[in-house]
C-alpha cells in the first residue's frame, strides 16, 4: 500500500476521531504510530481493562512489537502487512466503536443537515396534495411508519424513512394487484437455502462485516436480474414490431 495515501486517508480518519494535531502524524514515525495505538486504546476501542493496558502504553520498550503483535491478535485484526496498514484497520474499528457510542448524536446530525439542505433547495410550493402538507418527522407519522413496518415483519431502520422505503418496496412487490390476484404464482417454491450462513469469498475478520458483504451480494444479484428482465421486455417488444412489418402494396410493381 503506497504511504501517501495511507497518511492522507489517516488524518482524514484522526480528524473525525477528534485526534489532537490530526494533521501533523507523520506514518514514517515509529513512535508516533505507537502512540497513535495507545490512543486508540485507552479513547475508542478500549478492548483491555484499564489496568490491563500497561504492556501497550510503554512504547519504548524493546518487546513492544511482541506486545502489539499480541494486542492485534488479541483484536483480531486480520492485517499482516507493514504497520501503517494496520494502524489503518484499527483507526477503522476505532471509527466503528465511536459511531456505535454517539449514534444517535451523528443521526440527529445528519437529519438536521439533510433537513436543512431540502428547505433550502425546495421551492415554496402551494399543493392541494394532502400527502404534500404531512409533517414526515411527526412524532405520528413515525409512530404509524413503525406500525405498518410490524404489520409487514419488515426490520426497523433507525431512519423511519428508509424503513417507510423499505415498506414501499414490499408492497410494490409482494401486494401488488397482480400478486394479489393470483399469490400461487409468486409464491416462491422449494426449500430455503441458507444464503447468510453459506462461507464463501475471504473471511474479512468480522462477523458482521462478512454477513454485509453477503447482503450486498444479493442486492447486486438481485439488481442484475431485474436489468435482465428489462433487457428481455425490451428485446421481445423490437422483435414484435420487427416481425410484424407493415407493407405498402400500392408500391408494388408487376412486369416491364
Amino acid at each position: 500500500m503506497d504511504h501517501d495515501r495511507v497518511q492522507k486517508v489517516s488524518k482524514v480518519k484522526l480528524k473525525a476521531l477528534d485526534y489532537e494535531d490530526w494533521d501533523k502524524v507523520n506514518t514514517s514515525d515509529t513512535n508516533e504510530l505507537r502512540n497513535l495505538i495507545v490512543w486508540l486504546e485507552d479513547q475508542k476501542i478500549r478492548y483491555y481493562k484499564v489496568e490491563d493496558r500497561d504492556f501497550l502504553r510503554d512504547i519504548e520498550s524493546e518487546k513492544w512489537p511482541q506486545s502489539f503483535d499480541r494486542y492485534c491478535k488479541d483484536v483480531g485484526c486480520p492485517i499482516t502487512t507493514i504497520m501503517p496498514d494496520k494502524v489503518e484497520w484499527f483507526l477503522g474499528q476505532a471509527i466503528r466503536y465511536d459511531y456505535e457510542d454517539n449514534q444517535k448524536v451523528y443521526q440527529e446530525f445528519l437529519s438536521k443537515k439533510a433537513k436543512k439542505k431540502n428547505e433550502i433547495a425546495a421551492p415554496t410550493v402551494k399543493s392541494t396534495n394532502p400527502l404534500d402538507n404531512l409533517n414526515f418527522d411527526s412524532k405520528e407519522f413515525k409512530e404509524g411508519v413503525s406500525s405498518l413496518a410490524k404489520l409487514l415483519s419488515i426490520q426497523e431502520h433507525p431512519d423511519h424513512l428508509v424503513t417507510l422505503e423499505a415498506c414501499s418496496k414490499f408492497v410494490r412487490k409482494k401486494l401488488s394487484p397482480t400478486v394479489v390476484q393470483n399469490p400461487s404464482a409468486f409464491i416462491p417454491k422449494g426449500k430455503p437455502f441458507p444464503v447468510l450462513d453459506f462461507k464463501y469469498g475471504s473471511d474479512l475478520g468480522d462477523p458482521l462485516l462478512n454477513k454485509a458483504v453477503k447482503i450486498l451480494n444479493l442486492l447486486y444479484i438481485q439488481d442484475l436480474r431485474d436489468l435482465q428482465t428489462k433487457i428481455n421486455e425490451a428485446i421481445v417488444s423490437v422483435q414484435t414490431i420487427t416481425a410484424n412489418p407493415k407493407t405498402d402494396t400500392k408500391l408494388g410493381k408487376v412486369g416491364f
